[in-house]
């Protein structure tokens, strides 16, 4: 079903027959945030699902209590060729394809089709929902006769009957029916949403043509019929417009105004595609080596791109996206656990807009806590329009029988935390103060009021409990003390005190509002330290093993394997109540919490838990989880753990699971709709498993994990308003080197700065900053390009700029211009550039068995390495791509010795410029000078440059340098012992 690395591709000889229809549906989904059309074919299929839903417009149904209502389709579109209706059930399909281009958000199909009466057509469909205005839909139809002379009559139609799964939601209000364009008004029965649309349709390649309007009730439609030739090619084009009550007092009227103001199909079309390609400019991920892995990141991160609403904070993105009926369009913890770290590193209005989301529906959150008895906030485990709880209290048992109690609803208590988390690491990513100061504060407070009053004191064991939840994993129901939950309690209160404090500095007033308004007194605030020392968390204090919940160990253990094959999950196998007397997880439950926990640096003064806790869970849960068939939220995560204990290949399996969800319906249920989860899940198994990257307190830093057959990952980030791009390559294999001889350093590589090392391109570098300046009109010499050397792009630039005022956009653009200027003059170089000595000790390295890596800060190092015709003597480059801090922080010459696979004490750095210097020092590493002493004199050993520098010879120079550094040491020390 794949075929290049952004076209996902249907053809009827490998995937198309009818008992997949649903499945495509959901895979050829198209949206923009507002709305969500499914891939159904525009002109029908016997039992196909359309659908079109457009987020917050929710109305009442049974026992689900509200669910997304299917909006009117706006897809239909006849064919009668000759009397025969075109449709892929009637007649025989000769040739077809379906594909989904990504970069550009464009389904296409083409289809070779011969009628029942022998007549041959071509038909070529595209279709886009468009990213540049939400308001507006466009299809275009392309009809080419093979051997067909005659009538063709095309019916294009406003469908007002749409259901959800037989529920009818739509009462009809107005409709209309003149020239070449129609509309449909609309009114859900109970929540009284309007809906208004408006179609025009114009037919391109006829000289006569005969339309006109026919006004069935709800249902309004044009009717064209024209002649055709055979080889003649005619074109029909839709432009629809959709608006709501949500968005416009009078949707119907503003659809038709809309309508009659829209530019063509082609002007739209670019616009749409223009939208698209500022999108994935930031978030294009590239995988070389894996083309399935490439395409089906790129799809995973459309679909999740697709979903998030641009313009609107009164809506989330639903656990099937806008694709589907399954969950009814109601949000879970999937958006903030799953989705919102991808959006707060590349698209952070989009994260804004989801997490205020939950600051509009905070008042049904704490309508939920009264009602149940407790203070604060308790938010809906399924949440929709208003924030009040809608997970259904009771739903159909397997195969229709009875009914199965859902407690989720009443004891899932997790989620209060979890949105407590997200809006924690979105304002460390962001910085965004305001929106933490307005809105994130009282969630985080109030949503801690809750835990205050919901957790109980055991006299007896003289500690806090919170008994009767449900966990991460939801095989196990009503159990008590689960870990998850008891330790991100624990989190909860400290980053609540932490969030207090810097109200009360940052806005004293809010603060003190905040603090009546939700009765912050001494005793509450007690009663949450309390909470924080002796919750209880049950584990193993001498082997690090945590208890899922308690009793968890005392129930019946199986082996999963005696299982397999299977091709249902373990809870249909054993039954709900069986498995619920087992250690078989639904999901990660103590892993996830792990997971969650793993970095420190945003508020957690309590316990971290390290890499031998890590192995003695993983050894423990991971072979009693159903990771096949049991949530789909679990192998992103597995994968990310996974990677950091050094298990790349076991993660990818879990990986790969998660990405082929959809696309190759790896769990049998994609028909329901897009697993939302899994498209951010997989970001994240990226990012922060194979490309290893943490979040730390000054941004980014990657320590990558690549499967063994992946060659390059690519990846941008954004960090408190920088960008921040990764561009990460696989590491070396590991080598054996000779042993040194007595008093000589363990020495196994040596990392080459590049300019002012290898070649002296700061010539080049100085040319560019100064027609730079010039342009600019900023003072510019070369004794100011001189404190520049080792120093990065953008820094360089801000020093050039000496505090004049830029935008953003500004400095990226001065950037670019500088960049290119110093491409054209590399583009000069050749062998001959390279410096004296440097091809010479280059070689003796390789025959020794000395590995050789590059450590620049220039983002052009590998094409001025190739330039210089010496890249075969070096087995890794670090450079501007490989890291986010550029120098005097060590990160890229660490990095360099990761891909060498050498510990920093085995490396010698050769540097030029005081921050290179700087930073192999800060490495750990040995550094070697070049230049005057005032520049590079902090090195262990300083050289005028690499002139007649052989290996032997500056191996003993540098011990020799060593020792007599250790012995003067050695000396000041017994003199200052004396005094």
């Amino acid at each position: 079903m794949y075929d290049t690395d952004w076209t996902v591709i249907e053809t009827a000889e490998s995937t198309f027959n009818s008992t997949q229809l649903h499945h495509k549906e959901t895979v050829f989904t198209l949206g923009n945030g507002y709305l969500g059309t499914r891939g159904a074919f525009e002109e029908g299929y016997p039992g196909a699902c359309p659908a079109t839903l457009i987020n917050g417009i929710y109305d009442d149904a049974p026992l689900v209590t509200t669910e997304l209502a299917n909006c009117p389709d706006w897809l239909a579109l006849v064919i009668m060729i000759g009397g025969d209706r075109f449709r892929l059930d009637q007649g025989d399909v000769l040739s077809y394809q379906r594909s989904l281009d990504l970069r550009r958000g464009i389904l296409n199909r083409w289809v070779r089709w011969r009628s029942p009466a022998g007549h041959i057509i071509e038909l070529t469909f595209e279709r886009f929902v468009s990213l540049a205005d939400q308001h507006v839909l466009a299809l275009r139809c392309q009809i080419t006769s093979v051997n067909y002379a005659g009538a063709i009559e095309i019916h294009t139609s406003l469908n007002g009957y749409p259901d959800n799964q037989g529920l009818m939601h739509w009462e009809s209000l107005n409709q209309m029916g003149r020239g070449y364009a129609i509309g449909l008004h609309v009114r859900s029965r109970h929540s009284k949403h309007e809906v208004g649309m408006a179609a025009q349709l114009s037919v391109v390649g006829v000289e006569q043509l005969e339309t006109r309007a026919i006004a069935f009730q709800g249902f309004p439609t044009l009717v064209t019929q024209f002649e055709m030739q055979v080889g003649q090619s005619v074109t029909l084009e839709k432009l629809v417009t959709v608006f709501t009550s949500r968005d416009n007092r009078v949707p119907f009227d503003a659809a038709l105004d809309k309508l009659n103001h829209l530019p063509g199909y082609a002007i739209l079309l670019a616009s749409h595609i223009t939208a698209w390609a500022k999108v994935w400019e930031i978030n294009d991920v590239v995988i070389e080596g894996d083309p399935t892995a490439q395409l089906a990141i790129r799809y995973n991160l459309f679909q999740l791109l697709s979903a998030a609403p641009r313009h609107d904070d009164r809506v989330s993105i639903p656990a099937k996206t806008l694709s589907g009926f399954a969950y009814r369009g109601h949000i879970f913890w999937d958006t903030e656990i799953f989705l919102l770290p991808c959006l707060n590193l590349t698209q952070p209005a989009l994260a804004r807009n989801l997490l205020t989301y939950r600051y509009h529906s905070l008042p049904g959150a704490r309508r939920k806590a009264q009602t149940q008895g407790y203070e604060g906030a308790m938010y809906a485990w399924e949440s929709a329009e208003t924030g009040d709880e809608v997970t259904p209290t009771w739903v159909p048992g397997p195969d229709g029988k009875g009914l199965v109690r859902i407690w989720c609803g009443d004891i899932e208590l997790h989620i209060n935390t979890d949105i407590a988390y997200a809006i924690w690491h979105y304002w460390h990513v962001t910085g965004d103060d305001a929106w933490m100061r307005m809105y994130g504060a009282e969630i985080i407070l109030d949503t801690a009021v809750f835990w205050g009053s919901r957790a109980e004191w055991n006299p007896s064991h003289q500690r806090f409990e919170i008994r009767n939840v449900i966990g991460p994993d939801e095989y196990h129901e009503q159990v008590d003390n689960n870990a998850f939950t008891n330790r991100m309690v624990q989190w909860h209160l400290q980053i609540a005190f932490e969030t207090l404090e810097w109200l009360r500095q940052v806005d004293p007033a809010h603060a003190a509002t905040l603090e009546q308004q939700l009765d912050l007194t001494g005793d509450r605030l007690q009663h949450w330290r309390d909470m924080i020392r002796h919750l209880w968390v049950p584990t193993d204090l001498v082997t690090g093993l945590i208890e899922q919940f308690e009793g968890f160990f005392a129930r019946e253990d199986i082996d999963l394997a005696e299982y397999e094959p299977r091709t249902r999950s373990m809870q249909a196998i054993l039954g709900i109540e069986g498995a619920k007397e087992r250690q078989v997880l639904k999901q990660a439950d103590v892993i996830m919490l792990l997971y969650m926990l793993r970095d420190g640096v945003f508020g957690d003064g309590a316990v971290h838990y390290d890499r031998q806790i890590l192995q003695t869970n993983w050894d423990y849960y991971v072979p009693r989880t159903d990771h096949t068939y049991g949530s789909s939220l679990g192998p992103p995560v597995h994968a990310i753990l996974a990677c950091e204990m050094g298990k790349p290949d076991e993660a990818y399996e879990h990986f790969m699971r998660s990405v082929l969800v959809d696309l190759a319906d790896v769990r049998g249920n994609a028909a329901e709709g897009i697993h939302a989860a899994s498209t951010g899940g997989v970001w994240q198994a990226v990012v922060f498993g194979f490309g290893g990257v943490r979040l730390t307190k000054s941004g980014p830093v990657a320590t990558p994990h690549l499967p063994t057959h992946w060659t390059r990952l690519h990846f941008k980030l954004i960090w408190q308003g920088q960008p921040y791009e990764f561009d990460l390559r696989p590491a070396r294999v590991p080598f054996t080197v000779p042993n040194t001889q007595p008093g000589r350093l363990p020495i196994q590589g040596v990392i080459f700065d590049l300019d002012g090392v290898l070649t002296d391109t700061s010539e080049f570098h100085y040319l560019g900053w100064k027609r730079l300046a010039d342009e600019e009109n900023l003072p510019f010499d070369r004794t100011a390009n001189e404190a520049l050397r080792g120093v990065s792009r953008r820094d360089s630039l801000l020093r050039l700029l000496n505090g004049r005022s830029v935008s953003e956009d500004e400095l990226q653009e001065m950037m670019t211009r500088k960049n290119q200027y110093y491409l054209e003059l590399i583009r000069t170089i050749t062998p001959d550039h390279l410096l004296p000595g440097v091809n010479q000790l280059l070689t003796e390295l390789n025959a020794v068995g000395i590995r050789v890596a590059l450590g620049s800060a220039s983002k052009n190092a590998r094409e001025v390495i190739e330039r210089l015709g010496i890249a075969h003597h070096i087995q890794a480059i670090a450079d501007g791509y490989s890291v986010a801090k550029s120098k005097p922080a060590p990160d890229v010459f660490l990095y360099a010795a990761q891909q060498l696979d050498l510990a920093p004490g085995h490396c010698i750095v050769v540097e030029d410029a005081a921050s290179g210097i700087e930073a192999a020092l800060s490495a750990g590493m040995w550094a070697i000078g070049l230049g005057p002493n005032e520049r590079v004199g902090k090195a262990h050993l300083v050289l005028p440059n690499l002139t007649d520098v052989h290996w032997e010879m500056l191996l003993q120079q540098l011990s020799d340098a060593v020792r007599r550094t250790a012995i003067e040491l050695s000396l000041q020390q017994l003199v200052q012992n004396r005094r």
